[in-house]
Parts: structure tokens; sequence; C-alpha cells
């Protein structure tokens, strides 16, 4: 069930990281949603390999969301080449 959570907080993440992230992003809604909840992973996995999650605890909103603009940001790098 913890990865249903990490999916729907990714969901809003992506969202909300969009509405932060400066610049024009052309991605679409469901490339922002699908790299919000990639960004939501990267943080859950990345959080408890560094001991800040325990096993099966997701990643907290702002963490979602820092890893949702990190990759948005990675995202728009790889497309304007």
């Amino acid at each position: 069930m913890s990865i249903v959570w990490t999916i729907l907080i990714g969901f809003v993440a992506g969202l909300v990281a969009r509405a932060i992230k400066p610049g024009d992003d052309s991605a679409g809604f469901i490339v922002t949603t699908l790299i919000g909840i990639a960004g939501s992973l990267v943080a859950t996995y990345a959080g408890q390999a560094m001991g800040w999650y325990s096993a099966g605890q997701g990643a907290g909103f702002i963490a979602s969301v820092v890893g949702a603009i990190v990759l948005l940001f990675i995202y728009g790098l790889i497309k304007r080449k």
C-alpha cells in the first residue's frame, strides 16, 4: 500500500513542482505527472538508502516536490538538446 501513497503524493508533487520551477516548461500534463511520480519514487528510495526513512516508509511531500523539481530540471536539459 505504501507504493500507492508514493504514487499519489508524486502526482500532486509533480503538479506543485511544475508550478514552482521557473522558466517555460513545455512538458504536458501526463509527462509532468510521470516525472512527479518518478521524483517521489527517487526521493523515497534515496531517503531509504541514506537512512532517513525506514523500509516501507515513503518520502514526505516536500522531499517528493524536491525530487520532482530535480527531475524536471534534468528533463528540461535533455529536451533542450
